[in-house]
């Protein structure tokens, strides 16, 4: 049986499921504009995946009101049972991310403020997650820690895992997935110090595509925000993650 700090995060915010929807309710949202850009990027009426959609605030309810179908995922009960009160023509599946398999594909694809708590292998294999349900020309939206490395925080006196990869192993990992990176901002200070990810799927067969390529290094990509070494406020689904390193 694993003992890994990973394997605590879901338990916790089930724990805290009705504090954490209070703080959400509110609390000023100061991620929106990457979510604007990121509706923005779908067609109208698009399908959008949710990866940890927590109680659908205000993330699914924005998504929502602007005429999308949304398919929201958590590991919490309790979050869905809210989600599907408040959100109720959405559809709503308590599951754990890394073992989803739908069998459909969506338009949109949103891993936010849950993806980091993931431990780094388990992050790698999210992305055959993501590509199996990406649609063509899917767009892709997460959010991680802006450099490689392990911290625990704290939510509610409890300890709360997260991790991150390297910048060029994500990079390396959309590209083989067939994925090209179309924005990119680390530690944006607009976000509140969010370092997020945005791209597209590329019209190619991602089977054929293993690592970096010299075409894809001389890709555009919109890097937003400053490039530095991450402060406290390291990218995180809770006000109050006070770093340490594992």
């Amino acid at each position: 049986m694993s003992n890994h700090p990973a394997d605590g995060v879901a338990g916790l915010y089930e724990r805290h499921a009705i504090q954490w929807d209070s703080y959400r309710r509110n609390s000023p949202w100061n991620d929106k504009r990457w979510h604007a850009r990121f509706a923005q990027a779908l067609p109208m009426g698009a399908t959008v995946l949710d990866l940890g959609c927590g109680s659908g605030e205000p993330v699914a309810r924005y998504l929502d009101e602007r005429g999308f179908h949304v398919t929201g995922v958590d590991a919490s009960p309790t979050m869905i049972s809210l989600c599907r009160k408040r959100l109720p023509r959405q559809d709503w599946i308590v599951s754990d991310m890394r073992a989803l398999a739908l069998g459909q594909r969506f338009q949109g694809i949103l891993a936010w403020d849950s993806y980091f708590f993931l431990k780094p292998d388990d992050q790698q294999g999210m992305f055959n997650v993501f590509a199996d349900h990406a649609d063509e020309s899917a767009v892709l939206m997460f959010n991680t820690g802006p450099v490689c490395g392990e911290a625990i925080g704290s939510y509610q006196g409890e300890s709360l895992y997260h991790a991150s990869l390297d910048a060029a192993e994500y990079e390396r990992l959309l590209h083989q997935h067939g994925f090209d990176v179309v924005a990119h901002a680390v530690e944006d200070p607009q976000a509140d110090e969010r370092t997020v990810w945005l791209a597209r799927r590329a019209a190619r067969n991602p089977q054929t595509l293993t690592g970096c390529s010299a075409g894809w290094r001389a890709m555009s990509i919109d890097v937003v925000g400053p490039l530095h070494e991450p402060s406290a406020g390291e990218a995180r689904r809770d006000p109050t993650w006070n770093q340490d390193k594992i």
